[in-house]
C-alpha cells in the first residue's frame, strides 16, 4: 500500500534495498515523485535546488548500489558483462581471421583428395609378395582388410573421441592445452586425426596461425563429405611411420615382414606408437623406445575397453620386435631390378600396379644361404667379401638372383649391374665357334707356346702338354688352344656367337678375347650358356612376366615363350659332351651333383681379382661370382673353388624331389674327329708381320686348375702357333647351319 507524508503527497515504496536497511531508504521527496507514462515530474516552489536534488539521489543511488549491485555480485556480474562484450569481439576477430584466410584457400568446389603415390606390387611367380615399391612402400588397404587392433590402437593413442567429434574436438584441445601448460612444456597435440589428414593431405608442415586455420577448415569438408571410416582408412594408408614407410602395410612390411592384413595386438600398438615420433621412436633405430611406447599405447587401448587385461598380458610376453636397419632379404635386389625396368616397358607410373616375376621365393632364398654360408665359412680368411649369384631356366626366366652379401648392407646389384671379366668363362663361346666351323672334341692341338703379336699366351701353370683334343683342352682350360682357336676362328666370328647367345656387352674383336678379357655382367653370361641346356635356342633373360593395373587390365606380357634358335643340336650335344668333363675330370670337379649330369665352366681374372663358375643341369643354369668391390685380389681364390663350392650347394637345394635327367645330346652320341684328322704344321713363329696387330691382354688367365701330366718344350726358335690367318680355315669341312645362311657365314 501507499503511504502519506506530511505534505500530503504519495510516496511510492521502494524495492531496491533490503528488509533490513534504514528507513531512510525508503523516503523520497514530494518532488522526486515519478509519474507514470514516462512524464517529466511537475515542481513545486518549494522543490529543492536542482542541485540539491543530484546530490540527494547519488547517496540515494549509492546507498542502494552497496546493498545490491556492489560487492562479490557486483564482480561477478561485472566480469560476466565484459566475458560476453569480449567473446563478442573475440568471436568477431577468428571470424574475420577465418574469412581472410578461408578466402586465400582455392574455391571448396575445386578442394579433392589428392592421388595416393602409386604403389607397385611386386609378386613371385607363385603369388607371394616380394616388396611394395613406389613412394609409400605399401599398398592402400580398407579397414576392412587390415588387423582390426591397428584402427583400434591408434584411436586409442591419438583420438579417443574420433566417431564422435565434428572434425574438431574442443574437450581434445581443451585437455591438451591444460596439460600442456601443468607440465610447462608440449606434451600433447590437440589435432584430431581429421585434422592430421587435412593437414598431411593439403598443407605444409609448417606452425603458423594461417595453416591451423587451414587445417580446421579442412577438416569440417572432409568430415562433410567422407565417412569416418573412409577419413580413418586414408589418414592409415598415408601416414609416416618412419624407416621410409608410409602407410599402414608398407611400415608392417618394413618392420615385421608380413602384411598390416596379420598383425597382431602387439605390433600394432608399437605401430601406432611410431606416429608420436616416427623417426626417433622407429624399432630400427631404438627397439626400446618402441616398445615403452608401445606399452603406453597398450593401456590406452585397454582404458577404452578395446582390449581386455589377459590380450595385454599375452601381447607383452612376446618378444620385442626387431628390425633391421634398412630392407632385408636378397629379393629387394629382385625388386630393384623390376623397378629399373617398368618405365622402359610402360612408362611413367602413374598408378597402382602388380607385376608378376619369374622368381621362385624358395630358390631365391636358397640362394642367399648358399652365398651366405660360403662367405661366411672362408670369405674372410680368403679375403673375399662379396658374391653374386643368378639362377635361369631353359626360358630365360630369372628363378633366382643374388646381388650381394647383405641387401641391408649394400644395395648396388652385382648380377646384373656389374661388369667384370669373365676369364675362362667366356672359352665355350670360342668352342662353339670353333665346332661351327668343323672342329670337333677329339681335334688335336698342341699345347705349347704360342706368340700372337706382341702377346705369348701362357697356361695358369706354366706348364705344356703337347698334343690334346679340345675335349680335354677345355676340361683343364688350357689358355694356349683357346687362343689358337680364337686365330682359327677369327675374333670377330667368336663375338658373333657370344653376341647371338645372349651377350650383349660391346666386346672387343681380338685374340685376348679367349680369355675372357671383355666385361660382362653375371646375368648376360649365365643367359648365354642356356642354349647349351636347352638344345640350342636363346634364352633372353627376364623377371618380368606381367604388369597389370589393380583392376587386372594387362599392360604388359613377356613373349619369350617362342624363342629363336641360336645353335645347331649338334654343336650343343658336342659342347655338353665337352663341358661334363669340366666337371668330372677338370677345374670343376667341386660342382659335380651326386645323381645328376650337369656341365660348366670356371673362371678367374688375373691377379684372382674374379672367381666364376657358370653351370647347368636339365632344369636350370646358374652362375656364381666372387671378388670384391674394390678390385682386391683374392688369396688364390678361382673359379673351382669358393664359387663352384656356392654353385654345388645351391643346385643341390634346387634340385631336391625331381628326377635326374640327362644333359641335351649326351646320350648315345659317338665320338666324331676332323675331317683333316690332324692339325696342320705351323706356318712361323709370328702370325703377322705387325707386332702390334694383336696387342698384349691388358688383363689374364684362368687358374683354375694345377696340371699334372707335363711335356718338354719342343725345340727350337718357335713354338706353335696359330695354322692359319683370322677367319681362313684349314681344309677341314665347314658345317653349314641356318645361322650361317643367315649371316653369310
Amino acid at each position: 500500500m501507499a503511504a502519506s507524508g506530511k505534505s500530503g503527497q504519495r510516496i511510492e515504496p521502494s524495492f531496491g534495498g533490503n528488509a533490513d536497511d534504514d528507513d531512510d531508504d525508503f523516503r523520497i521527496e514530494a518532488s522526486d515523485r515519478v509519474t507514470g507514462g514516462g512524464r517529466k515530474p511537475t515542481r513545486g516552489k518549494s522543490a529543492p535546488a536542482p542541485k540539491k536534488k543530484t546530490q540527494r539521489s547519488k547517496r540515494g543511488g549509492s546507498r542502494r548500489g552497496s546493498g545490491n549491485g556492489g560487492g562479490f555480485i557486483g564482480l561477478v556480474r561485472t566480469l560476466f558483462y565484459w566475458c560476453i562484450v569480449l567473446g563478442i569481439w573475440g568471436a568477431m576477430g577468428v571470424g574475420g581471421l577465418v574469412l581472410y584466410y578461408g578466402a586465400r584457400m582455392p574455391n571448396a568446389e575445386s578442394w579433392s583428395i589428392p592421388e595416393r603415390p602409386p604403389n607397385v606390387k611386386i609378386l613371385a611367380v607363385n603369388g607371394d609378395n616380394i616388396a611394395n615399391r613406389g613412394t609409400t612402400g605399401g599398398e592402400a588397404l580398407s579397414l576392412e582388410n587390415m588387423s582390426p587392433y591397428i584402427p583400434q590402437a591408434v584411436i586409442a593413442i591419438e583420438d579417443r573421441r574420433f566417431y564422435s567429434h565434428f572434425g574438431v574436438d574442443p574437450l581434445g584441445l581443451a585437455r591438451a592445452m591444460l596439460t600442456n601448460v601443468t607440465t610447462g612444456r608440449m606434451v600433447q597435440g590437440g589435432s584430431t586425426l581429421t585434422q592430421q589428414l587435412a593437414k598431411n593431405l593439403f598443407l605444409s608442415p609448417e606452425r603458423t596461425l594461417e595453416r591451423k586455420v587451414q587445417e580446421v577448415l579442412l577438416a569440417f569438408w572432409l568430415e562433410q563429405k567422407y565417412s569416418k571410416d573412409q577419413i580413418l582408412a586414408m589418414y592409415l594408408n598415408r601416414v609416416f611411420f618412419g624407416s621410409n614407410a608410409y602407410g599402414v602395410e608398407a611400415a608392417s612390411r618394413r618392420y615385421f615382414n608380413k602384411s598390416a592384413r596379420d598383425v597382431n595386438l602387439g605390433e600394432a600398438a608399437l605401430l601406432a606408437g611410431l606416429l608420436k615420433a616416427p623417426s626417433r621412436l622407429s624399432p630400427a633405430r631404438d627397439p626400446k623406445a618402441a616398445e615403452e611406447r608401445a606399452q603406453v599405447v597398450l593401456g590406452a587401448m585397454r582404458e577404452e575397453g578395446f582390449v581386455t587385461d589377459s590380450e595385454i598380458k599375452t601381447a607383452m610376453s612376446q618378444a620385442p620386435t626387431k628390425a633391421k636397419s634398412y630392407w632385408s632379404g636378397a629379393e629387394h635386389y629382385v625388386a630393384d631390378m623390376v623397378m629399373d625396368q617398368l618405365p622402359g616397358m610402360i612408362g611413367e607410373i602413374k598408378e597402382d600396379l602388380i607385376v608378376d616375376t619369374t622368381i621362385d621365393l624358395n630358390l631365391e632364398k636358397k640362394a642367399e644361404e648358399a652365398i651366405s654360408a660360403t662367405l661366411d665359412a672362408d670369405g674372410k680368411k680368403l679375403d673375399a667379401s662379396q658374391a653374386a649369384l643368378v639362377s635361369i631356366d631353359g626360358t630365360g626366366a630369372i628363378r633366382a638372383l643374388v646381388g650381394g652379401k647383405d641387401y641391408a648392407e649394400s644395395q648396388f646389384d652385382r648380377a646384373s649391374k656389374a661388369k667384370r671379366q669373365p676369364g675362362s668363362a667366356f672359352k665355350p663361346f670360342v668352342y662353339a665357334a670353333a665346332l661351327e666351323i668343323g672342329r670337333t672334341p677329339m681335334s688335336i692341338r698342341n699345347d705349347g707356346p704360342v706368340r700372337i703379336g706382341n702377346w705369348t699366351p701362357e697356361n695358369y701353370d706354366q706348364k705344356y702338354r703337347g698334343e690334346v683334343t679340345l675335349a680335354d683342352a677345355l676340361a683343364n682350360s688350357l689358355n694356349t688352344i683357346a687362343a689358337q682357336l680364337v686365330m682359327e676362328v677369327g675374333p670377330q666370328n667368336v663375338v658373333k656367337v657370344a653376341h647371338r647367345l645372349g651377350i650383349d656387352s660391346e666386346m672387343q674383336a681380338n685374340a685376348s678375347i679367349a680369355l675372357g678379357t671383355s666385361e660382362v655382367s653375371l646375368v648376360e653370361l649365365t643367359s648365354a650358356y642356356a642354349p647349351f641346356m636347352n638344345g640350342g635356342f636363346k634364352a633372353t633373360p627376364h623377371v618380368i612376366r606381367r604388369i597389370s593395373k589393380a583392376d587386372g587390365t594387362v599392360l604388359y606380357e613377356n613373349t619369350y615363350d617362342n624363342p629363336p634358335r641360336v645353335l645347331d643340336p649338334a654343336i650343343v650335344s658336342e659342347m655338353n659332351q665337352m663341358m661334363v668333363r669340366v666337371l668330372t675330370n677338370g677345374t670343376g670337379k667341386k660342382a659335380q651333383l651326386k645323381g645328376w649330369e650337369a656341365a660348366g665352366k670356371t673362371g678367374t681374372t688375373q691377379s684372382f681379382r674374379d672367381a666364376l663358375f657358370v653351370g647347368y643341369t636339365s632344369n636350370l643354369t646358374t652362375g656364381v661370382w666372387f671378388g670384391n668391390d674394390d678390385g682386391k685380389s683374392m688369396k688364390k681364390v678361382t673359379g673351382g673353388g669358393l664359387p663352384a663350392k656356392a654353385w654345388h650347394d645351391f643346385m643341390v637345394t634346387a634340385h631336391e624331389g625331381l628326377s635326374p635327367s640327362p644333359l641335351f645330346g649326351t646320350t648315345g652320341v659317338q665320338p666324331v674327329f676332323d675331317d683333316g684328322g690332324t692339325p696342320p704344321a705351323p706356318t712361323g713363329d709370328v702370325l703377322s708381320g705387325d707386332p702390334n696387330a694383336f696387342p698384349a691382354p691388358p688383363v689374364g688367365v684362368d687358374g683354375s686348375m694345377a696340371v699334372q701330366q707335363t711335356r718338354p718344350l719342343p725345340e727350337g726358335n718357335g713354338g706353335l702357333v696359330p695354322p692359319a690367318d683370322v677367319g681362313e680355315t684349314t681344309g677341314a669341312t665347314k658345317r653349314t647351319t641356318l645361322f650361317d645362311i643367315l649371316t653369310g657365314g
